[in-house]
């Protein structure tokens, strides 16, 4: 298992970045590796992301330095989505069948959790966020059609999309009375073909920090992630199945040269999806 560690960033540093220092800090080109375990800490959060692809063998995830914990979950909750092959994670003996657009919530206190494939020549892309505990939930499957579906946007405004909630408290309850998570949120946004914004005009979330992953677009095509203060915008050329930090403090748009899908976890003070503080489009410099 790989762990890399990124430091926050204050915005007054960050203005003065140039290109090579955003992609550096906030950018995660390499998310799926195959037969790895490949994360990332950011110090925004403490939330841990990343991609687990098994190929022949199965894949633990397991305590680290990092963690200075005896198993990876003693003290956090995860959430994974698949956007590959059909797989299985196993949670403490029992197995879940997660196939593509599958996802599951595991609450903290799980010791044994292993990755596989069903079919190594067509592995699974298990994508994953975890974010600090303070008290066990149930796990649980969230398959694509228990995720709640919210159709967005327009195509007169390039943004038509359809945000599909996963880990979120009306699926979790939905799924089981007790259901719930300490802090982390997630789901997948599909954009329409012919749209390319996943969000405009922007916003800023004070009260939580969100990791974006941008896939499902060819390698002839490119998202521009829209990040920095609202009066002191940045850019970051993101490439298929790559993923980008987004302080509590940035605006987090994007736009794509052809329409996109892209998987968005938030941890921090609440869940409610629509906390957000919008910026007028006219306002951004």
């Amino acid at each position: 298992m790989n762990m890399e560690v990124r430091y926050s960033n204050h915005f007054e540093d960050v203005k003065k970045y140039d290109t090579e220092q955003l992609r550096k800090h906030f950018l995660v080109e390499d998310v799926f590796v195959p037969g790895e375990i490949n994360l990332v800490y950011s110090h925004n959060d403490r939330i841990i992301f990343g991609g687990i692809v098994p190929l022949e063998k199965p894949l633990k995830l397991e305590g680290s330095k990092e963690l200075a914990s005896d198993y990876f979950l003693q003290r956090r909750e995860l959430g994974v989505i698949n956007i590959g092959g059909d797989g299985v994670i196993t949670i403490d003996g029992k197995a879940y069948e997660i196939n593509g657009r599958d996802g599951i919530y595991v609450g903290m206190g799980a010791k044994d959790i292993t990755f596989e494939a069903k079919d190594p020549k067509n592995p699974p892309k298990f994508y994953m966020n975890s974010a600090t505990a303070h008290k066990t939930y149930p796990t649980l499957k969230i398959g694509f059609d228990d995720a709640n579906h919210r159709p967005m946007g327009s195509l007169e405004d390039c943004n038509k999309r359809t945000i599909n909630q996963y880990v979120h408290p009306e699926v979790l309850k939905r799924l089981d009375p007790n259901g719930a998570s300490c802090q982390l949120a997630m789901g997948m946004t599909v954009l329409e073909p012919g749209s390319n914004w996943n969000t405009m005009p922007c916003h800023t979330h004070e009260r939580r920090m969100e990791v974006y992953l941008y896939f499902n677009f060819d390698e002839d095509n490119v998202v521009f992630h829209m990040m920095g203060k609202p009066d002191e915008t940045r850019h970051i050329v993101m490439k298929n199945e790559q993923a980008v930090i987004s302080p509590s403090w940035s605006i987090h748009s994007g736009v794509g040269t052809k329409a996109y899908t892209f998987i968005w976890g938030m941890v921090g003070e609440n869940q409610e999806f629509d906390d957000m503080d919008h910026c007028k489009t006219g306002d951004l410099k």
